[in-house]
């Protein structure tokens, strides 16, 4: 994970954004109980949850989750399936015609990995989704990944590093990377 987001625990900029997590929370679990045809509804809340009115012909179908909000730019005519989860306090950016399949979900934040700083630092960087993706279903985008245009992302698949333009990548095995 890299550290371009940097933040220590229980800091003010830390309850600044806690105090927005649990405004964001409010505001989808009132989305994930509006009936599905409550358009101007769900329109309006999500208005509130990014801060600003969906994009041209963009669609999400909810159970929808974000921690955030503010920070997820969406493009015209994204399609997001059911049961996504956007992490997005780093920044995440799904480019114009992005696919995006149920359960999927995308983290900009994290802890560092030495067992010292885990309850003392947040860490993470931005996701960046360019035109034309398609992200399976289950698949999981972490911190600092860009996903190059016309790719496609495997079902279930765990992305951590970089996607190359017009490629598909699949993988979810755990790999055991270090020890201490």
């Amino acid at each position: 994970m890299t550290d371009d987001h940097l933040m220590r625990i229980h800091s003010p900029e830390f309850q600044a954004m806690a105090e927005r997590v649990r405004r964001a929370t409010e505001l989808t679990s009132r989305l994930n109980v509006l009936p599905f045809d409550d358009e101007a509804g769900k329109a309006e809340l999500f208005e509130q949850i990014l801060g600003r009115p969906l994009p041209a012909r963009a669609t999400i179908y909810p159970p929808f989750y974000t921690d955030h909000g503010l920070n997820l730019d969406l493009g015209e005519r994204v399609f997001i399936n059911q049961n996504c989860t956007f992490l997005d306090y780093a920044g995440i950016r799904l480019g114009e015609r992005v696919m995006v399949g149920p359960k999927a979900t995308f983290i900009t934040m994290g802890h560092p990995v030495d067992p010292e700083d885990r309850r003392t630092w947040l860490s993470g960087a931005p996701i960046d989704v360019a035109e034309n993706v398609w992200i399976g279903a289950g698949a999981t985008i972490l911190p600092g990944v860009s996903i190059g245009r016309d790719a496609v992302v495997a079902a279930g698949a765990v992305v951590a590093d970089g996607v190359p333009a017009a490629s598909l990548v699949t993988g979810g095995k755990a790999t055991v990377r270090r020890t201490w």
